[in-house]
């Protein structure tokens, strides 16, 4: 029987012996999990990009919603400023100071050898912001007339008193004066002769109107 001889045995068995060797295993091993540790560390940064590009877009499109709001709010209230100024025009249109009721009464209140030379109305308009309770604002109207006259009788200065009552007693004035003492004379001139040799005394009256706030 032929014997046989394997003169690689020996190169064999170291080889094999190399393969089997526990720490190139363990090196292989190590290697494999750093790589694996890389790839997850890559990804998760990958991931974090992309969140953060996401969060910032997210960000944008809020600030943008944010003040697109803003400009909302700020459109709304002028809108509700403007409203309410017109509203309050509108009141103030319906309410106004009529001339012609004033002239009327003026020609009802009559006193023999008094004549009326000149009015004038004092019209002011005082505006109130809204406090407290009371948050819409406000218009507080003042209203002064003012009568300049000339007493001319045969006794100058006995006819004021009595036009002043005529003024005071005149249903209109007692209707928007209200009050006994709304009606003052302010001014009273001394005796005074014109060219003609006419003389009289010329006096001013005042009425107070009562503040209306709208």
């Amino acid at each position: 029987m032929p014997i046989r001889l394997n003169l690689l045995a020996e190169a064999q068995a170291a080889e094999e012996l190399r393969r089997r060797d526990p720490i190139k295993r363990v090196i292989f091993g190590g290697v494999l999990v750093v790589v694996l540790m890389l790839v997850w560390w890559s990804w998760l940064q990958l991931r974090v990009i992309v969140a953060n590009a996401s969060l910032s877009q997210t960000k944008a499109q809020i600030e943008s919603h944010t003040n697109a709001y803003q400009v909302v709010l700020v459109g709304e209230k002028k809108i509700t400023e403007a409203k309410e100024n017109l509203a309050a025009l509108q009141k103030l249109t319906n309410n106004r100071f009529l001339q012609g009721n004033l002239l009327n009464a003026l020609q009802e209140a009559t006193v023999p050898g008094v004549q009326l030379v000149r009015l004038r109305v004092n019209q002011a308009y005082q505006a109130n912001q809204g406090t407290g309770v009371q948050t819409n604002a406000t218009i507080t109207e003042k209203i002064v007339l003012s009568l300049d006259a000339e007493d001319f009788s045969s006794n100058p200065g006995d006819q004021v008193n009595k036009f002043k009552d005529a003024i005071s007693d005149e249903p209109y004035f007692q209707t928007k004066l209200g009050s006994a003492n709304a009606v003052r004379l302010t001014n009273l001139s001394a005796p005074q002769v014109d060219p003609s040799g006419k003389a009289s005394v010329l006096f001013s009256l005042q009425c107070a109107y009562p503040d209306h706030t709208r």
